[in-house]
């Protein structure tokens, strides 16, 4: 193969490298949005801030059942300090696509023993528009040694 031909195949792998890179960047950092929109409604929660907790939560202020569960969540838990999440079994490790899986999330308050919840999580979107995660519903508190539905 002449120098040009070898120039040409070292720059289209190179390329094809960086793209990919780019795009399996993209996809695990997924994993930081969930954990990122699953902290924001704990935290809501522990301060108690019921409003700040339905906003947190997609498609929570037109659904009553989950008002009802997130103002009473919000009322039963409001904790004093910082939230600190101790464990978070996220809802799925890997997915290029859309996927809505349930995970399970352990956190705790310096005035709280460990609270146990299920964090319902929608990821939508795909490698070239974007990554997209929302939390759909959080559970009631749950023992500290049960399991999430579908995990």
């Amino acid at each position: 193969m002449r120098r040009p031909g070898r120039i040409l195949v070292v720059v289209v792998a190179v390329v094809a490298f960086l793209l990919v890179s780019a795009a399996l960047a993209r996809v695990l950092s997924a994993n930081g949005a969930e954990r990122s929109a699953i902290t924001t409604a704990i935290e809501a929660q522990a301060h108690g801030d019921a409003a700040a907790l339905i906003a947190a939560i997609d498609g929570c202020a037109q659904d009553a059942s989950c008002r009802a569960t997130a103002t009473a969540n919000a009322a039963r838990l409001r904790s004093a300090g910082d939230v600190e999440i101790v464990r978070l079994d996220l809802s799925t490790s890997f997915s290029l696509g859309g996927t809505t899986g349930t995970a399970r999330v352990v956190w705790t308050t310096p005035s709280r023993l460990t609270v146990v919840q299920c964090a319902r999580v929608r990821r939508g979107g795909d490698v070239v528009g974007g990554i997209e995660v929302a939390v759909v519903a959080l559970s009631r508190p749950i023992g500290r040694e049960s399991s999430c539905p579908g995990t």
